[in-house]
């Protein structure tokens, strides 16, 4: 996936979170299998801290079967 710049920018606007942090994120979810559920859970506790975002169990449940159950759009640029 290439993202653009734009893209950075207005996900930084939104969250505060730096594109190289991102870019960081992006590599550990690489080295690691998406599909497993301890590695999901650290990167929302991740992203939830970076945000300064609560991110509840239940809201966490919901994130993680949506990513194993291929739930999540494919157009994330949509969504921002």
């Amino acid at each position: 996936m290439n993202f653009s710049d734009n893209f950075f920018s207005r996900i930084e606007k939104k969250t505060n979170v730096d594109k190289n942090t991102i870019l960081d994120l992006a590599k550990k979810l690489q080295q690691n299998d998406m599909k497993n559920e301890n590695t999901l859970r650290e990167v929302i506790q991740e992203l939830g801290k970076m945000t300064g975002k609560e991110v509840s169990k239940e809201k966490e449940d919901k994130i993680i079967s949506a990513v194993i159950n291929d739930k999540v759009p494919k157009n994330i640029d949509k969504l921002i």
